[in-house]
């Protein structure tokens, strides 16, 4: 599967260095959201397709590698639903591993994602 495009970003969340990384693919999109220099828990955020009202689509989360806590379910569906929606609904791949998830924090890294758009 060929990479389309891929942009990097590197900033302070509340004093923790962050590094996102926006990855193309044809069929996905793969985020990388780090404050340890790893890919962490890689978790499948995909829209679900029996939704039945458009205006509100909802999203299925799956860690696919890591720990499967309820917290990373909700970070990765706050983190990687814009990106999914602005990508016309496709899956995102999502790499996290993050010191400080606090809702502040996830704010600051969205502005990030923003800046890294590859989509």
């Amino acid at each position: 599967m060929p990479v389309i495009k891929t942009k990097q970003a590197q900033r302070e969340v509340n004093g923790i260095p962050t590094e996102v990384i926006c990855t193309e693919f044809s069929n996905y999109i793969f985020v990388v959201l780090t404050q340890y220099g790893k890919i962490g828990t890689l978790i499948s955020v995909t829209p679900d397709s029996r939704s039945n009202d458009i205006s509100t689509p909802t999203f299925s989360t799956k860690v696919l590698l890591g720990r499967d806590e309820p917290l990373t379910h909700v970070c990765a569906k706050n983190l990687a639903m814009f990106v999914s929606q602005e990508s016309g609904n496709r899956p995102v791949l999502l790499g996290l591993a993050l010191k400080d998830s606090t809702i502040d924090a996830i704010k600051q890294i969205k502005e990030i994602i923003k800046s890294c758009q590859v989509w």
